[in-house]
């Protein structure tokens, strides 16, 4: 009977462990009130709209865990947000706040992603969110001297882009495409912009921006219960909505959980290992099918480790001459899943990476590096580097 409790209770943990994990950061709290409206602010609309997530998540998906990293009103830095996440050994981190604006008639709904932007509203969103930093003890050591106001701080965002990016992308789609059919909002985008909140996690992170405290209409709408549970509703069916194309990819299975990048028409075909079952197919050829391993695995190893700027991301296939690419030449599709990334400037040095992204930058604001090595994404400063310590010998 003891034996049979414990691997009873060795299942549930294993169970445990294994779920699908979200936490809920409503963003602000306590001393710090975040934008403010004629008759509400930020801080209080984030909590109701977060715990109205968690709860529907609670309730309707008891497989999913759910965290918070404030359930009250109070403040909470924001690198613990961070930490909150990466302790759960969460698989998604969703943080919830509302607009604001001098322009009183500015108005929508936008979602982001982490990254770094030229695109001026977005740089104006990401400053006042991480101005909060400002009323932290010893932020400047905590954040290693990044300053919120400063447009120069947010160069570091370069190279926070590359991990989760995709995934952060497709889930940001998922949640911002409900939330605007909803509640009829208007569509802002998704968008990449500079958060600290998001830069030190180690998943997938979104940051929604349900609507403007600042505009009088959008304001009451987001303090009215039934709005704020369309909101919510809209916000945990498209983190359903990303698990389900998660599963559906993995077959709910670790062998077949890494999706490899599918092959894109418009590159050129590389050599592929042997399957193994081609090498047993037949004996009498096996020295030959050694050879031919040996020779691919050899020339994968010497492959370099290749430099992209990627300007556009789209569901759809488009011809390198299309006018979207407003005159950009050396256009490149890379596919993977669903989503089409369209790249310039494939170079296997990242200073003339950056040189090409400067050059493409006027037009594609939201332009950033990329790295991959065999047709796999690598993580860009480890390319980097790598690249910098070669160039040393």
């Amino acid at each position: 009977m003891h034996k049979l409790l414990s691997i009873l209770i060795s299942l549930l943990m294993a169970a445990q462990a294994s779920a699908f994990t979200v936490v809920l950061d409503a963003g602000h709290g306590g001393h710090d009130s975040g934008a403010l409206g004629s008759i509400s602010n930020e801080k209080t609309l984030n909590l109701d709209h977060i715990l109205l997530v968690g709860k529907m998540l609670e309730q309707e998906y008891p497989d999913i865990k759910v965290f918070y990293t404030r359930k009250t009103d109070e403040f909470i830095d924001l690198n613990k947000r961070a930490q909150i996440a990466n302790n759960a050994n969460a698989d998604l981190f969703v943080s919830i706040h509302a607009n604001a604006s001098k322009n009183k008639e500015a108005k929508g709904a936008e979602t982001f992603t982490l990254g770094v932007s030229r695109n001026k509203a977005s740089m104006e969103v990401a400053m006042f969110e991480n101005s909060v930093i400002l009323l932290e003890n010893d932020y400047q050591k905590n954040y290693q001297g990044f300053d919120p106001n400063s447009t120069d701080s947010y160069i570091m965002f370069e190279f926070m882009k590359d991990m989760f990016l995709d995934q952060s992308i497709s889930l940001a789609n998922e949640v911002h495409q409900r939330l605007v059919k909803a509640t009829g909002s208007i569509d802002r985008g998704v968008r990449q912009a500079g958060f600290l909140v998001l830069r030190a996690t180690s998943m997938p992170a979104i940051l929604v921006e349900l609507g403007f405290i600042s505009n009088a209409a959008e304001e009451k709408a987001l303090n009215n219960r039934e709005n704020q549970k369309k909101n919510a509703r809209a916000v945990v069916d498209g983190i359903i909505a990303y698990k389900r194309s998660l599963d559906k990819k993995s077959g709910k299975s670790e062998e077949s959980e890494t999706v490899a990048p599918a092959q894109s028409q418009l590159e050129t075909p590389q050599h592929t290992q042997p399957q193994p079952a081609q090498a047993d197919s037949a004996k009498a050829s096996a020295d030959t099918t050694n050879t031919i391993g040996q020779t691919v695995a050899s020339t994968l190893a010497s492959s370099p480790t290749l430099f992209y700027v990627q300007i556009l991301l789209s569901r759809k296939q488009l011809s390198p001459d299309d006018p979207v690419f407003k005159g950009v030449t050396g256009i490149e599709a890379i596919q993977e899943g669903e989503y089409y990334k369209y790249c310039t400037g494939k170079t296997e040095d990242p200073d003339e990476a950056f040189k090409i992204r400067n050059q493409v930058i006027d037009k594609f604001p939201d332009a950033f590096l990329t790295a991959r090595k065999n047709g796999v994404r690598v993580p860009l400063q480890e390319a980097i580097d790598a690249w910098r310590d070669k160039q040393r010998q």
